[in-house]
């Protein structure tokens, strides 16, 4: 019949036929689906699943054996979660939504108004966070979703503490702090109360528990919090044995000098953090005599050794990036590869992808040229100790010559002036007992900077040069903020007398001008942290779409290879570009060390899916720092501490402890018997007999009430007696004139608040 499948002639369909019948399938659609769709039998079934599994691994296809569907797109059917009632119409999101270009579709649900077919029952309106499974359908007006049926509440928080309620049933307690429900325990395994546990779901309803699978230990011993992050987040962290295996032969592989280019006489330098797990770019330049410079950016070549095809090319792409913590690192290579033979190391020979760049008086880049080479490092060089040594004017003549270069690009970045948001980084220094020793800001050092501007330079050239070949290119996309966070910017800006002229092009110079024109500290954190909520999220895709923040036209990521799967694509498409390609290995790897094929084709579903896992990275790593604030202030509960609000919601404000971090919740209902109104524009909580207002980049002094290592909230309250905001001008704010107090009675009980709006905090 015309329309219906057919089978490639190995009996097989294509991954673009899968796809193509997963898109248009009029229901979830399944191995069992594929396989009747296309006539599979006996060992084709077998064959089907190891592809399916293949393509999940290279980022084409989501999901699992009941239902797949296409990376970076909506599925015909697929599981949709509630975010709001619109006028009473529900509005859903997918609940795994892939891409990361932006916010996730907003679908308008269709409910039917009948009965139910089989159970002959009215449906029960949807309400905010239902789940249902729904045919989905892009009209002219947008994304509409018909729902087939409703799905049970989803058991989140699969790992947690075992604890026993007052008659002993065991339960567990979860260690997300955005999971507020304990679940029932059916089979405690060999676990005891206390212990930190995996767990999983038994049957399909919440009330059916969870059973104990793995138990970890002790969850406040050292070096639990990361571990607790990598279960949370669903992190890979095991390396299969095929993948290991092949990077033990890949390690095997020897630097043949006969097609490399031999820069080991050249003194380049490694300039990274003292406590380094992996060093993958080094730096060197020499004046031209010209009054500008030559410059060399080596990182290492990891495409020699990880090969597009190999089981450890299909983990790396998996794993889509390390993942960096306090005491760990899962990192996207095997050791073997990311500590070892791909690290460039003083005194070393380490196979390099090299950018060679000109680098003109004005900063600017003339010239660049790629080469595969053979290196080997002069030093490697602590951040803190170069900064010295040019400090205490004893450096070397390489340093020097690197400071030097260094002025020059930084003329040119400041020529372009990319946005500037000075934002603190925590860092969390841990003694060999895995103990935390100190917790601080990391200070931001000039040596920073030259490292920083060395790389933006080489990932510049790399990006041009593939566009000067046409090649194809995986960009690093900063998109210009949209025009609805402009206009929630302007509201904002206007409380406080500011304009934000919307007719003009948009650019970084705008917001760093309207930053370097605020004095006063406290005010210009404030219009920081709104500029910041402005922007859009970074992210991978073969379309370029510049990069506003840093005020770039073309921007690909080259010089992380060790860890970030996007950089080994831009490293593969050089190789095809401007034929690096080495000749054919004697060892048992894959022979190319270019894009393959499988690559081209699924570039944009690849770049949603490492963009994806860029995400769930930043969210483990921001949650352990969580975690190891709240172990650090588990003990000082009761102090007060000097805070600055980082957010606010109807329900109360957030804020932060200066110099130290750790964001923590003070609740409305804890501000007294003053009724308070949640003003959105403004970002403001505003008490309406007082005129007492909490807002964004207020700084006040509060208790800290709570302190939770487990699950890394806390709570402050007010020290007693109250205390009013200190504003952004050191201002605080004045009573209303008439002074009166409004009765509450129908108005609500004490610390009720009315919403004027939608808030997030960011």
């Amino acid at each position: 019949m015309a329309g219906m499948p057919r089978k490639t002639a190995t009996g097989l369909p294509s991954r673009e036929q899968i796809l193509q019948f997963i898109q248009t399938s009029e229901v979830p659609a399944g191995k069992r689906e594929i396989a009747k769709a296309f006539g599979l039998k006996g060992e084709e079934k077998i064959a089907l699943k190891a592809r399916l599994k293949d393509m999940a691994d290279e980022g084409l296809i989501d999901g699992n054996r009941s239902a797949f569907h296409q990376m970076g797109g909506v599925p015909r059917v697929t599981v949709l979660t509630v975010a709001e009632i619109d006028d009473g119409v529900a509005v859903a999101v997918p609940e795994n939504w892939a891409a990361d270009a932006g916010k996730p579709p907003r679908i308008q649900l269709v409910e039917s108004r009948g009965k139910d077919r089989k159970s002959g029952k009215g449906q029960a309106a949807l309400k905010r966070g239902d789940r249902v499974l729904a045919r989905t359908e892009e009209t002219q007006h947008g994304w509409r979703g018909h729902p087939i049926k409703k799905l049970p509440a989803r058991s989140e928080g699969l790992i947690g503490v075992v604890e026993l309620d007052g008659a002993g049933k065991p339960w567990l307690a979860p260690v997300d702090k955005r999971v507020r429900q304990a679940s029932p325990i059916s089979d405690m395994g060999e676990a005891r109360a206390g212990e930190l546990v995996l767990a999983e779901r038994v049957g399909r309803s919440a009330r059916g528990g969870v059973k104990v699978v793995e138990v970890v230990g002790d969850p406040l011993a050292p070096r639990s919090f990361s571990l607790i992050a990598i279960a949370q987040h669903g992190i890979p962290h095991v390396f299969a044995q095929e993948a290991l295996d092949e990077a033990g032969r890949a390690a095997d592989l020897p630097l043949s000098e006969d097609w490399r280019e031999d820069l080991r006489d050249l003194p380049i330098v490694a300039i990274d953090p003292a406590d380094a797990r992996d060093h993958d770019d080094a730096i060197w330049a020499q004046p031209d005599g010209q009054g500008g410079f030559r410059a060399v950016v080596a990182i290492a070549d990891v495409s020699f050794y990880v090969r597009p095809g190999g089981a450890l090319d299909r983990e790396a792409r998996k794993r889509g990036n390390s993942v960096y913590f306090p005491d760990r690192v899962v990192p996207m290579l095997p050791e073997v590869l990311s500590a070892d033979i791909c690290s460039l190391v003083e005194g070393e020979d380490r196979a390099a992808m090299v950018c060679h760049l000109d680098v003109s008086p004005e900063g600017k880049l003339t010239g660049w040229r790629f080469t595969r080479a053979t290196v080997r490092l002069a030093a490697n060089i602590a951040y803190e100790d170069a900064q010295k040594a040019i400090d205490d004017g004893w450096a070397s003549q390489e340093l020097r010559h690197l400071w030097d270069c260094w002025r020059l690009l930084h003329k040119a970045r400041e020529a372009r002036d990319p946005l500037d948001l000075d934002l603190p980084e925590r860092r969390v220094v841990l003694n060999e007992a895995g103990q935390i020793e100190e917790i601080a800001v990391r200070e931001r050092l000039d040596a920073h900077r030259v490292v920083e501007d060395f790389m933006i330079a080489a990932n510049v050239a790399a990006a041009k040069a593939l566009e000067a070949r046409t090649a194809p290119v995986v960009y690093r996309v900063h998109e210009s903020p949209s025009r609805e966070k402009l206009l929630a910017l302007r509201d904002f800006l206007a409380t406080s007398g500011r304009k934000l002229a919307l007719g003009q092009v948009v650019t970084p110079l705008l917001f760093n001008r309207m930053l370097k024109d605020i004095g006063d500290e406290a005010e210009r954190a404030l219009v920081m942290e709104a500029v910041l909520r402005s922007q859009t999220q970074a992210y991978y895709g073969p379309q370029n779409a510049g990069h506003f923040g840093l005020a770039l036209g073309s921007y690909a990521h080259f010089t992380s290879p060790i860890r970030r799967y996007a950089d080994l694509l831009v490293h593969r498409a050089l190789v095809d570009a401007y034929g690096l390609e080495q000749p054919k290995p004697k060892a048992q790897l894959p022979a190319t060390t270019g894009l393959s094929e499988r690559d081209r084709a699924s570039l944009q579903q690849v770049s949603d899916a490492i963009s994806t896992a860029e995400r769930r990275a930043m969210e483990a790593e921001r949650d352990t720092i969580d975690r190891y604030v709240a172990a650090w202030l588990a003990g000082r509960v009761g102090e007060v501490f000097a805070t600055r609000i980082t957010g606010v919601q109807g329900f109360g404000f957030f804020a932060t402890i200066l110099q130290l971090g750790g964001d923590g919740l003070v609740p409305v209902s804890t501000l007294g018997d003053e009724y308070f109104r949640y003003e959105e524009g403004s970002q403001a909580l505003v008490g309406e007999d007082s005129g007492t207002r909490y807002a964004v980049g207020d700084r006040l002094e509060l208790r800290l009430a709570e302190a939770n290592p487990l699950t890394g909230a806390l709570k402050f309250e007010l020290p007693e007696g109250g205390s009013k905001p200190v504003g952004p001008r050191g201002r605080r704010p004045s009573p209303k004139p008439d002074g009166k107090k409004h009765a509450q009675g129908k108005r609500g009980r004490p610390g009720n608040i009315r919403h004027q709006g939608r808030g997030k905090r960011r």
